[in-house]
């Protein structure tokens, strides 16, 4: 059954099993810390930047609509939207700090330490949803749905190192196999569920659009030099590179997405943003009219999501602009050879004080039950400990314990 539990542990109430699954993630204190972590841009840059909390609430909204959209069309199809919304909120529960810099580093420090899964955000989610969130007595985890857990997969497998698209994303460390399991029950092999392709679907839409927003906002888009013939070949050849399996017309169609782009860019978005009415207004507009054209031409069958591939091929030149002008942007790369290692050095302390019963009152007392949990590893428990945190917790943490700055007793720093 869709709306199976492993356990059950909570009563019913007047909100059906899904909608409950919504709000549990809601509330769970991983879904607040994502307010205090990157999205592409740093956390502490402001309310310029979407933080990691605001995308994913973006992300559970646009899959919502869709859900939404699809039910008007068919209204026989086994798809919820609270599933929809739910996995959006939670997709990124598992993202640690520092974006994808800090996935990355503590990917690399558990292998070190001889885990061969290392770490990877989508699993991460899982674990929380299913092992580490604290909502029941003798319950781990939120106890969601088997539908919400599946929705959450977008890539419904188990690790396999030596399988070059099963050993780059999946869905459940191994250690989680039995939730996995349960949550797959029933589904065919390897396909998403169609919530879960839905939640895809609306995080190219949100990450394409609204990341794109903020650094025009910001001055780091200039779309008169986009416009240029270098500049565009430029962002076409990026965009081409990362398309998997890229067709041999890849180019043309590309080329196509960004003259259709530039026909509906408002001419106030071609000039300096300073943030006067009308520019704020022209591209609120500009933002709305390409959500609602994803959202609507976007058509759901009985196994799968099909978007039009211009559409995707819009998707792709966006995303592309985005690492272009930001993710390879050399304040970005600087920024983050630092928080590498913060993170590198966090997690050496953390080890070396978890190995030590004489030192473990400095471990984060809200992570030290993991330190005591049968099976586990003291690396695995350190990386789960770091996750958990916000990026604001890993500096204090880190200048405590090197001795940088020594604080405050009255300062716990992680709570």
């Amino acid at each position: 059954m869709r709306n199976g539990r492993f356990s059950n542990a909570a009563g019913q109430d007047q909100r059906k099993d899904f909608a409950r699954d919504r709000d549990r993630i809601l509330y769970c204190s991983a879904f607040r810390r994502l307010a205090g972590v990157t999205q592409v841009a740093s956390a502490s840059e402001g309310v310029l930047f979407h933080n990691r909390m605001i995308h994913s609430l973006k992300v559970g909204q646009i899959a919502r609509r869709l859900v939404e959209q699809a039910l008007e069309q068919n209204k026989a199809l086994d798809i919820d939207p609270e599933v929809a919304e739910a996995a959006g909120l939670a997709h990124d529960l598992g993202h640690p700090p520092f974006g994808h810099i800090g996935e990355e580093t503590l990917s690399e420090l558990l292998k070190e330490l001889g885990d061969p899964e290392g770490y990877e955000g989508n699993p991460q989610s899982f674990r929380i949803l299913v092992r580490l969130a604290i909502r029941f007595d003798d319950t781990p985890g939120l106890d969601l749905t088997r539908a919400t857990l599946a929705a959450v997969m977008k890539y419904p497998w188990l690790h396999k190192k030596d399988d070059p698209k099963k050993g780059r994303k999946w869905a459940a460390y191994h250690s989680d196999e039995p939730m996995f399991k349960f949550a797959r029950e029933g589904h065919e092999a390897d396909r998403p569920t169609l919530e879960a392709q839905i939640m895809d679907w609306a995080d190219d839409i949100a990450y394409s659009v609204h990341d794109l927003e903020d650094f025009h906002r910001a001055g780091m888009i200039h779309w008169s030099q986009i416009q240029e013939k270098l500049e565009l070949e430029a962002i076409i050849s990026g965009a081409r590179a990362k398309w998997p399996d890229a067709p041999t017309d890849a180019v043309k169609r590309l080329e196509d997405a960004a003259q259709r782009l530039f026909a509906i860019l408002p001419s106030q978005m071609r000039e300096p943003f300073v943030g006067n009415a009308d520019q704020r207004r022209k591209l609120r507009w500009w933002t709305s009219t390409l959500i609602g054209r994803y959202v609507q031409q976007t058509s759901v069958e009985e196994k799968r999501v099909t978007k039009p591939p211009e559409f995707e091929d819009e998707v792709r030149f966006l995303k592309q602009i985005t690492w272009r002008y930001v993710i390879e942007n050399t304040a970005l790369a600087g920024q983050q050879f630092g928080q590498r290692k913060i993170l590198s050095e966090l997690f050496h302390d953390l080890h070396e004080i978890a190995r030590s019963p004489k030192l473990r009152n400095a471990f984060p007392h809200r992570s030290r039950h993991l330190l005591s949990e049968e099976g586990i590893q003291y690396p695995r428990a350190v990386a789960d400990a770091l996750a958990s945190m916000t990026e604001a917790e890993v500096v204090a943490l880190h200048m405590r314990l090197r001795g940088i700055d020594g604080g405050t007793v009255l300062n716990p720093i992680v709570r």
